[in-house]
């Protein structure tokens, strides 16, 4: 996170699980459009739904 950004002035999306919502990270930067979970467990939970 660039100096000077505050945490509540970063882009937030809701889960497609467990609709919580979950802010930008670093991690998300170069594919921030395509995140739809907030974890690896709701990402997992989704796809086993899905079945």
């Amino acid at each position: 996170m660039p100096r000077g950004v505050k945490k509540s002035d970063l882009p937030v999306k809701t889960c497609a699980t467990c609709g919580k919502p979950f802010t930008w990270r670093k991690k998300w930067a170069k594919v921030w459009e395509e995140v739809r979970y907030c974890s690896d467990r709701c990402r997992r939970e989704k796809r086993s739904q899905g079945a």
